[in-house]
């Protein structure tokens, strides 16, 4: 089976693994970018794959497959995730949103997309994806009060509360998200922007003064 029609939007799909006549396949329910799915899957087949492949939906990138490049960042019950780390299997009645989601029905660009474009957040494009979608998530965190390793002390130990966003903190909490073309700077002021974290030129970057050069990877 390809794919099942939608089904009815009361609640999110959820097929809970039932075993499919074959070896090591189940039918599997998610909810993806709004719509609902209910698929015949390998148990071995990933995340990303069933995105890309069963569900053409190309924008979550493939890039190390390995969970180290970001490439592939989805969100998952709104929270971001490496979907080349997940198997499609686990994810059963999980909500799905990927690069493709976070536009409006009509084509209208959520505000971040729109800031990567003003702030020529991407050269190749095609790390950008998961960069979105992470972002994203990580401002969720962050209004969470999800500390990082930027976070002061102080700060994480007020549990709870927002996190105070620099840019040496977006910095840290996209650092899992590698730019082929290098375009840290505006990535970071691309979501400063959107974040409106004020100043941002003057926090940019700690390796300016340093020393130490541009956030670049050949």
């Amino acid at each position: 089976m390809e794919q099942a029609a939608p089904e009815p939007a009361a609640g999110r799909p959820s097929a809970r693994g039932t075993p499919t006549p074959g070896a090591h396949r189940s039918r599997v329910g998610l909810h993806v970018n709004g719509r609902d799915h209910v698929l015949d899957l390998d148990n071995r087949v990933t995340l990303l794959d069933v995105l890309r492949e069963r569900l053409d939906l190309t924008g979550s990138k493939k890039g190390c497959d390995h969970g180290q490049c970001g490439a592939c960042t989805v969100l998952v019950d709104g929270r971001r995730a490496n979907s080349c780390l997940l198997l499609a299997v686990a994810q059963d009645g999980s909500e799905i949103t990927t690069v493709e989601g976070l536009a409006d029905a009509d084509g209208t660009l959520h505000p971040l997309q729109q800031a990567f474009l003003d702030h020529d957040a991407f050269q190749c494009g095609y790390c950008t994806p998961g960069q979105l979608c992470s972002a994203v998530g990580a401002l969720r965190e962050a209004a969470a009060g999800h500390p990082s390793y930027a976070t002061c002390a102080a700060t994480a130990a007020d549990t709870g509360r927002p996190a105070v966003l620099t840019a040496e903190e977006i910095r840290e909490r996209l650092s899992g998200n590698l730019c082929r073309c290098g375009a840290y700077n505006g990535i970071a002021d691309a979501v400063a922007d959107f974040a409106g974290v004020a100043d941002v030129s003057e926090t940019r970057s700690p390796a300016s003064v340093s020393g130490r050069g541009p956030d670049v990877i050949a």
